[in-house]
């Protein structure tokens, strides 16, 4: 009875969106508990289709996450963890996420078995209907980029001072640290382009997808544009299913995920702030005050990222430019590949003068990295 119950559920459940349809299939398999292995089983298919349309495991977590709530995340990764016993070896970054979701398989509290049953088939329900997106890995199955090189010991220290320079509650301090871990990236980017430009098979341009959250999401995007534009890297942003895909070499796009997480870091700690010196004066406009503030706040940062990553950078042996510039074709040509046709987007809904001044204000004084710090190549 088993697989004809999964079949009857699915029938019930899975191919029309409405609640008694949904109370139909989660009552049968709450009926017959024989039927749960098979009901994970054509989960980790459910998982395994989704990986041949281009998704990854953080990208569907994120999204069930985003669509249904923390139940029915905990249910995806504990299929994806299930699934990667069955899969074929993939690169790094793909690793790292498994990593990440290990931690979130932990047993819920129990439940009963029509709630679980109901969980598992709005899942699914969601899973069916992923669309396909542009791949980031090889279509010949391999993993990218070559051999995979150990994570740089820089990475961790970058990591440190960011989380470091966050958490104190002394301006001098944070400005001391996060110096310090702008050079560090930077010169984490630069060696890492010259040990590619000497090595028997350079390292091809990667993509990764970032996470772009609700509230504020436009906002964000365009603070994740101008850090990948300031760092030799293209963000494509889609804003149907919250992330952006940010196209570059691999210490690029960990120099852009640092610094685009500790920057909206910055800007939420400056925000709180300014939105509780406005509440003591008695204003109530917190949303408006918000949006206007994070659009100020991209705005004036794209301006800072672009004037330093135009400007010149002292010490730069001549030897590196044409290095730097091949690299920059590479991403050029990889983003075409993969976005033959993009739009553009304009910011909307700013309209409170009080948030957009303090939103300015905070960008100017954040920290962030500038190229102009670059010690001599």
């Amino acid at each position: 009875m088993t697989s004809s119950t999964v079949e009857q559920a699915f029938k019930a459940a899975l191919y029309a969106d409405t609640d008694t349809t949904l109370d139909t299939g989660a009552s049968l398999l709450a009926a017959d508990p024989t039927a749960d292995a098979e009901l994970a089983r054509r989960g980790e298919e459910f998982v395994a289709s989704a990986w041949r349309r281009g998704w990854q495991p953080a990208d569907v977590v994120r999204l069930v996450r985003r669509e249904l709530d923390e139940a029915h995340a905990r249910v995806a990764a504990q299929l994806i963890v299930a699934r990667a016993r069955n899969d074929r070896a993939r690169d790094r970054r793909w690793t790292a996420q498994l990593a990440d979701l290990r931690t979130e398989t932990a047993p819920p509290a129990r439940v009963d078995r029509f709630t679980h049953a109901t969980t598992v088939l709005e899942l699914y329900r969601l899973l069916l209907t992923l669309p396909t997106l542009e791949p980031l890995e090889p279509l010949d199955g391999r993993p990218a980029g070559g051999t995979a090189r150990p994570e740089s010991r820089m990475l961790p220290r970058i990591r440190a001072l960011l989380a470091k320079a966050e958490a104190t509650g002394f301006p001098e301090e944070a400005e001391a640290l996060s110096a310090k871990a702008q050079e560090l990236m930077a010169r984490h980017s630069i060696d890492e382009a010259l040990l590619s430009a000497g090595a028997p098979a350079p390292d091809a341009p990667r993509a990764c997808r970032l996470g772009v959250d609700a509230p504020y999401e436009e906002t964000k995007a365009v603070l994740l544009h101008a850090v990948a534009d300031a760092n030799r890297c293209r963000a494509v942003w889609n804003e149907a299913l919250g992330f952006s895909t940010v196209v570059g070499f691999e210490p690029d796009l960990e120099t852009v995920e640092l610094l685009y997480t500790s920057l909206l870091v910055q800007a939420t700690t400056a925000m709180t702030k300014a939105e509780a010196a406005q509440r003591a004066q008695g204003r109530k406009r917190t949303k408006t005050f918000r949006q206007s503030f994070l659009a100020a706040y991209a705005h004036k940062m794209a301006a800072r990222l672009e004037e330093a990553a135009q400007a010149p950078t002292p010490g730069l042996a001549d030897s590196l430019l044409p290095i730097l510039a091949t690299r920059d074709l590479a991403v050029t040509t990889h983003l075409t590949h993969l976005f033959p046709t993009t739009t553009t987007t304009r910011l909307r809904g700013v309209s409170d003068e009080a948030g957009w001044t303090e939103g300015t204000a905070a960008a100017a004084q954040a920290v962030l990295h500038d190229r102009r710090r670059l010690p001599g190549a």
